[in-house]
């Protein structure tokens, strides 16, 4: 398969979830934590389930025969996929914020380590230099608002938020290795019809654990989510979108290097708030920006 198509499907499955990011932000100050967090599932099933539909029909594809791999693979990327959100919202309640959000951007780099010990995913040692420069420019952008210096990212390595960034990162990693295994096992038809697949048993799953959480621990919430329906569609179908590029991509090519060219979702949101919002950058931005940057076409290009 022609690596120009997994990157294609990469790079516009990075600019839905900067959308689908944007309206989560606004539904978070409507309906609270869980409610944002379950709409992104809840709302986008449907939509998943109609990938799923179309790709079948439209392929004449028959529904592919699933074991019990592809089972153990979904439950343990979805939980770790919640899991992962969930330490990225504790980390709000720390001073350091900034340092902890940087280190759980090496999502990339550690999905190519459990890639390489789960699925035997190898990538050049290129694509990995590649990984690095850009999850450095991430790491600086994370840090370039904030009075923290770049070299705190090392020297604060045994940092409480430092450790719960990493673990963010790794369950982020994990969760990418989880879903691509999925895939894999299913054997065919073809990439887009395993990768709807798998999206529609990840968020059902995912969707019935966090409504059933919200029911025992925040039953209010529910009457907000309704409240907020309309909103939460947009959240939905453009989560659902982007989950089933992140799916596709990953059936394609590893974890490790779909992740390393998502980190392009970074200049989508530089991008709107320079001309939508007229903010402007500072130089560790600027740094951070070129980074990602060089890294992202290190790995097209080489």
């Amino acid at each position: 398969m022609d690596i120009e198509l997994w990157v294609f499907i990469t790079i516009t499955a990075a600019f839905l979830q900067n959308i689908r990011s944007t309206f989560q932000k606004y539904l978070k100050d409507k309906i609270g934590t869980a409610g944002a967090t379950f709409v992104r599932f809840g709302f986008g099933l449907p939509f998943a389930w109609a990938f799923l539909c179309l790709t079948l029909t439209l392929g004449g594809y028959n529904l592919p025969v699933v074991g019990n791999e592809f089972f153990f693979w979904i439950i343990c990327a979805a939980l770790a996929q919640i899991i992962a959100q969930v330490l990225l919202i504790k980390m709000f309640a720390h001073k350091n914020f900034a340092v902890g959000t940087a280190y759980s951007r090496t999502e990339p780099a550690q999905a190519a380590l459990f890639g390489l010990i789960f699925l035997g995913d190898k990538i050049s040692t290129t694509a990995l230099f590649a990984i690095a420069v850009s999850v450095v420019g991430v790491m600086l952008i994370s840090i370039a608002r904030t009075s923290l210096r770049p070299k705190n990212l090392v020297t604060s390595i045994m940092n409480k938020t430092t450790l719960i960034g990493l673990c963010s990162g790794a369950f982020f990693g994990l969760a990418a290795v989880g879903f691509r295994g999925a895939s894999l096992s299913l054997g065919g038809p073809n990439f887009m019809v395993q990768g709807a697949l798998t999206l529609s048993v990840a968020i059902t799953f995912q969707s019935l654990l966090l409504l059933f959480w919200i029911k025992i621990k925040e039953p209010h919430e529910l009457k907000n989510i309704v409240r907020a329906w309309k909103p939460a569609l947009l959240v939905g179908i453009t989560g659902a979108s982007a989950s089933f590029g992140w799916f596709m991509a990953m059936t394609l090519q590893t974890a490790a290097l779909v992740k390393g060219v998502a980190q392009i979702e970074v200049l989508f949101t530089f991008a709107s708030s320079i001309f939508f919002f007229k903010e402007k950058i500072n130089k560790l931005e600027v740094m951070g920006i070129f980074a990602i940057t060089f890294g992202i076409l290190i790995l097209l290009f080489y």
